[in-house]
């Protein structure tokens, strides 16, 4: 986009006042300041124009967005243009950004009421129009509401309660604020490296058949990373598959398949909040930050309605009560007890070839003659807790005997069922 001088006159002051309306309705005030940089993880790019030729980063066109829109509050319209100019410049594709851009420029003639500022719709393409605008407007609000409502210093997702050093990194995604939330697994516990905006199914969440256009809730798995070589522009800069329908979804009778994390084709930068047929979509340079980073196979994507988030230390008891039981369970498997092993699974249990109880009591035995006696460990342990309608515990661990360098990597789905857990699926992962 070319650079438009503009000269902010008495009069463009006074439309200015529209301009910060519209600032005022989407709580654009400033989204950093002293007393809260403390708490914010480093921002992934600068509010600053990116040299020519250098990668675009991620998260660098949303907080220069950011910076525009803080501008705008403080009445400091001329910077705000300049800065939504070279914006637009170096993302054509960032609709808000233009959007921006064009308000700017509107409001040198006349207030500025709402982001967007058009008449109201006389045709069937104003209408397609203003329903695009609509869209955006939820977008912007979804952007700001996310910076100003961060999570709070070293909390996490409650649904983590435990994960291995095998384990780097992990996914979370907030789908009432669009968000997607990024962690390490360091030495000291989840640390939150950063977070971009995510859209979700046309229809909204949680998925319970093939084509209702809605993204599915629950604790998945990326299965695998996916040549953009090989896909259609429409996915973007890659895409990363996760395990749905996972053993809860079909134990509920979920049906579907192809929920992907992947980008926005090429004349796209963000897609609307709701917008996919049921995957998770960010913008190319924040998904190409995912692709660089994540490990398919262990890297847990929890999705929920909303998050909670906890201090680290709040899920230690619940964890310390799920390794008791999971131990107890061990000690049943290493002694060859098959009765006490037993009755850690539930009745409808199913195994990954989706055998029931009577058949897999058969592997169990097998599985304990070959421990001959040996002590049974369990190693890289992970727990991932979901509720919703029910508890539901999702364990991964590597199973080796005594004396065995390696074994099995198994998950098992557990349920509480009053006060008891129970198994209603194992299988081998690895």
């Amino acid at each position: 986009m070319p650079q438009t001088s503009v000269h902010w006159d008495a009069r463009s002051r006074q439309t200015l006042v529209g301009v910060l309306v519209w600032a005022a309705l989407l709580q654009a005030t400033p989204v950093l300041s002293q007393n809260n940089v403390a708490r914010r993880p480093a921002p992934s790019a600068p509010a600053t124009a990116p040299t020519p030729g250098t990668h675009l980063r991620d998260g660098q066109a949303e907080a220069r967005l950011l910076a525009v829109y803080k501008l705008i509050a403080e009445g400091r319209g001329r910077e705000a243009l300049k800065q939504a100019e070279t914006l637009a410049s170096d993302y054509p594709n960032f609709q808000l950004a233009q959007l921006a851009v064009g308000d700017l420029l509107t409001a040198r003639t006349r207030p500025i009421r709402r982001l967007g500022d058009l008449p109201e719709p006389d045709s069937t393409r104003s209408i397609q129009a203003a329903t695009t605008l609509e869209e955006l407007r939820t977008e912007s609000r979804q952007r700001v509401d996310a910076q100003r409502s961060r999570p709070a210093a070293h909390t996490i997702p409650a649904q983590f309660l435990e994960l291995p050093p095998r384990s780097r990194h992990a996914i979370a995604i907030d789908a009432s604020r669009s968000r997607l939330y990024l962690f390490e697994n360091t030495a000291t516990g989840l640390r939150l490296v950063a977070d971009y905006y995510a859209s979700v199914g046309k229809l909204g969440i949680e998925k319970t058949v093939e084509g209702d256009q809605r993204t599915p809730l629950g604790v998945y798995f990326i299965t695998s990373r996916l040549d953009p070589a090989t896909l259609k522009d429409f996915y973007g800069a890659g895409a990363l598959p996760i395990n749905y329908p996972n053993p809860l979804d079909l134990s509920r009778g979920k049906t579907g398949s192809g929920i992907w994390l992947h980008g926005t084709p090429p004349d796209q930068f963000a897609r609307a909040p709701l917008a996919t047929d049921g995957c998770l979509v960010l913008a190319n340079p924040d998904l190409e930050r995912i692709l660089r980073t994540v490990e398919p196979r262990s890297t847990p994507v929890v999705i929920a309605r909303q998050l909670q988030w906890v201090a680290p230390h709040s899920v230690q008891a619940d964890r310390k009560a799920f390794d008791a039981v999971l131990n107890a369970w061990r000690s049943a498997k290493t002694e060859g007890d098959m009765k006490r092993l037993l009755g850690f699974y539930a009745p409808d249990f199913q195994s990954h070839r989706k055998k029931p109880l009577t058949e897999w009591t058969q592997v169990l035995q097998t599985e304990t003659r070959a421990l001959r006696g040996r002590e049974l460990h369990l190693k890289d342990k992970s727990y991932l807790r979901w509720t919703d309608s029910a508890d539901t515990m999702v364990v991964t661990f590597g199973e080796v005997a005594e004396g065995a360098r390696t074994g099995p990597v198994k998950r098992q789905y557990w349920t509480r069922r009053g006060q008891q857990w129970q198994i209603f699926f194992e299988g081998v992962i690895g």
